[in-house]
């Protein structure tokens, strides 16, 4: 089990989604749109998305030879202050805990492994044992990649979650970047890249809605 040391004060936790840890680590105005302004739009990959985890969202629990699958399952940590849960969590008789995340696209390290990794830290914590690895799966590719959650990555995910805590007690959003995460994102749209990415375009559009439509006399 990890022995990843939190960098804040216990009694200072604010409760860190967990699926907030893949937004900001795709794009931290992202998060913030989501989890501070609760901004969200939809596109046809959060369609897909959506579609692809009806199965995994449904709670279910399923029994196969050697294995045990639970769907849905809700994980916490008291340590980090985490909440959420894992689309899957495969059991097998004398080994480890297996965490799989769904993503409805092609994987694109490190933003799902993050995730992964915060869901196996809520496992270490509420079953009391190792969770050595976990798995992304790819519905767009049809294959699952085994995911070593090494000490790097966990302590990239700890300092991830407090990033997140600080963004959501200061209700802070942070400047557009408009770059190459923007075009497929599905908050495109509220969040105005083009524009809010540069301050002089922003400007002339705030001086022109606010510009007077004509003179106006002393007895208006």
């Amino acid at each position: 089990m990890s022995d990843v040391a939190t960098p804040w004060d216990e009694q200072e936790l604010l409760d860190v989604p967990i699926s907030a840890i893949e937004h900001f680590s795709y794009c931290p105005r992202q998060c913030a749109l989501i989890h501070v302004e609760q901004t969200f739009e939809e596109n046809v990959f959060t369609v897909r998305g959506r579609i692809s985890h009806e199965r995994v969202d449904s709670g279910e629990t399923e029994n196969r030879p050697g294995v045990r699958v639970l769907r849905g399952l809700p994980l916490w940590s008291e340590r980090l202050g985490l909440r959420g849960k894992a689309d899957v969590v495969e059991l097998r008789p004398g080994a480890p805990p297996f965490p799989v995340e769904y993503k409805v696209g092609r994987r694109r390290p490190p933003h799902a492994d993050l995730q992964l990794c915060a869901q196996a830290l809520c496992l270490e914590e509420m079953l009391g044992t190792e969770v050595p690895e976990g798995a992304i799966y790819s519905h767009a590719e049809r294959r699952r990649y085994r995911v070593p959650l090494t000490e790097t990555l966990r302590q990239r995910t700890v300092e991830l979650v407090a990033e997140i805590r600080e963004q959501l007690r200061d209700q802070s959003l942070p400047p557009a970047v408009d770059d190459a995460r923007c075009p497929p994102c599905s908050l495109v749209n509220a969040c105005l890249p083009q524009v809010a990415a540069q301050p002089h375009r922003l400007r002339g559009m705030q001086g022109s809605l606010f510009r007077p439509l004509g003179p106006v006399g002393d007895d208006a």
